[in-house]
């Protein structure tokens, strides 16, 4: 009993402790590699034509030169965030910094494709030792309730707003420099990183991570490589075989057998009694779905922005500024109302802008207003940053600090997950209602007819090697199927969003929390 009313004293005394402008300088710091991982998610499409041209990869390579990031990346932040949890966040982070800078400078002057596919797969293993432990030093850094809720405000708003600054990064140094300097980027970022992070920001651990459990790391890893690999597939090739759903079952059942370790272990590499927890689970689920209709909204958006309104690479990126200052003023400004009102009525309310924003792009784009589509994502991000930014100090607020790193992997790998999903639910649907929409003008050749079929981007590259009647008039009707799938599939991520709204209702607590609870 004494030793509960001890320790019970101790998390309240290094509640009311507040930090000073020591704890923002770091907070300014962990920002670097939140805003570098987000970034390099959505940055690299805008420089694969000139990659293309310059290593000639195989349709093959290519693809794999956009996914072997996410995938390696995805697949390990569990594993990376109780690596940390064990050794230390903060070396965790220097570690994935020193590497990351690194392989990314050897990405920058890659001589074939091979080569670029294992760097581009090396910044994933690194990149996973940076995010689980940005998330979680926020926690040991902010003890204090309402300055860890601004803090990571200032977090979920800066990894959201990354993803939407990648095509603005993109933009501007392809308009000026080779298509290297999207990953030598990473070095003048990173560096400030490695001098500031030993003097401004603590280390910290779990202090009783008990012993290391190779097993538990190797299923985890057969649980999400699987699954993970299984949705590229299925974006890229659909069902046409059977491969996708085999990789499903085969990363469920590592799964399983990785759950029951888990529960077994007296010191397991990821608590599964975190799951029990409603609030946890449901700010996991909340932030998943509102990744999914983020970015499936980014991937139709710069395709309607770029080829059918016709704007070139960086006006296009410069259009998404306005949604991309909303998810930020929005994601900071909902932290003192989150502290009066409950997660389960916040969230709801917040992402029900999110749901306006589908609706208003579905109209835009039967319109072809540029006007109302920034106005879409202007609602959009409003929305999902301020549902993010509650979510998100939920998941770190109902898991004890010991298991930081953990419970931040977790918000992690449903950030990942969700923007691969992303692409495959709405970017697969969009695809299907294109081609059963698509009514191609008669007399067409038939190379440029396969070309339209495949895709808007091939459809609008046949139209030039056309006379300007046929090529206009294939133009056309492109873009009239493109958004008209639009229409339909802006109206399924509303559902999934309505759906990530209904979950935080019924799971986020019905009142507003003011002191976390500590385990």
């Amino acid at each position: 009993m004494t030793s509960t009313l001890t320790q019970d004293i101790a998390i309240a005394e290094a509640e009311s402790t507040r930090v000073g402008w020591r704890g923002w300088a770091a907070l300014a710091v962990l920002m670097l590699p939140v805003l570098l991982v987000s970034v390099d998610n959505t940055v690299l499409s805008f420089a694969l034509p000139q990659i293309a041209l310059d290593l000639e990869p195989t349709a093959t390579q290519q693809l794999w030169i956009i996914d072997s990031y996410p995938l390696v990346l995805a697949s390990l932040l569990v594993t990376m965030g109780v690596l940390g949890d064990r050794f230390g966040r903060r070396r965790m982070l220097l570690l994935g910094a020193a590497g990351f800078g690194v392989v990314s400078a050897l990405a920058a002057f890659a001589p074939s494709a091979e080569w670029l596919i294992a760097a581009r797969a090396g910044m994933g293993i690194f990149g996973a030792m940076l995010m689980p432990a940005t998330l979680s030093l926020l926690r040991s850094v902010f003890t204090n309730r309402d300055q860890r809720r601004l803090a990571i405000a200032i977090w979920a708003a800066g990894f959201s707003a990354g993803a939407a600054l990648g095509p603005v990064v993109g933009g501007i140094l392809l308009e000026h420099f080779a298509w290297g300097a999207v990953f030598l980027m990473a070095v003048p970022v990173l560096v400030p990183l490695l001098i500031l992070v030993p003097i401004l920001v603590p280390e910290s651990r779990d202090p009783a991570p008990g012993r290391f459990d190779p097993l538990s790391v190797v299923l985890s890893l057969a649980t999400m490589v699987p699954i993970v690999y299984a949705i590229k597939e299925f974006a890229v090739h659909g069902a046409e075989s059977a491969l996708p759903l085999v990789l499903v079952v085969m990363g469920l059942v590592f799964g399983v057998f990785f759950v029951r370790r888990q529960n077994r272990l007296e010191t397991p590499m990821l608590d599964m009694r975190l799951f029990r927890r409603a609030a946890f689970t449901g700010s996991v689920l909340v932030n998943l779905l509102s990744v999914v209709g983020l970015v499936g909204f980014l991937y139709f958006v710069a395709q309607h922005l770029q080829l059918v309104v016709g704007l070139p690479p960086l006006e296009a990126g410069l259009a998404l500024v306005p949604g991309l200052l909303a998810m930020i003023v929005a994601g900071i400004g909902v932290v003192p109302i989150a502290k009066r009102i409950a997660p389960r009525v916040i969230v709801p309310i917040a992402l029900s802008f999110s749901v306006l924003g589908y609706v208003l792009v579905g109209v835009a784009a039967g319109t072809g207003e540029l006007g109302l589509l920034i106005l879409a994502f202007v609602s959009l991000g409003a929305g999902i940053g301020s549902a993010e930014t509650v979510s998100n100090e939920l998941i770190l607020a109902s898991a004890p600090p010991a298991k930081a790193g953990a419970a931040s992997a977790v918000s992690e790998t449903a950030y990942e997950l969700g923007a691969v999903l992303g692409t495959t639910i709405i970017g697969g649907l969009l695809a299907a209602f294109y081609r059963s929409s698509l009514v191609l003008p008669a007399g067409l050749p038939a190379a440029a007819a396969n070309a339209a079929r495949e895709t808007l981007a091939g459809a609008v590259a046949a139209s030039h090697t056309l006379d300007e009647t046929m090529g206009q008039a294939l133009r056309d009707a492109a873009a009239h199927a493109f958004d008209a799938g639009v229409g339909v599939t802006a109206l399924i991520g509303a559902g999934l969003i309505v759906i990530a709204a209904a979950i935080a209702a019924l799971t986020l607590g019905g009142r507003a929390q003011h002191a976390p609870v500590e385990h």
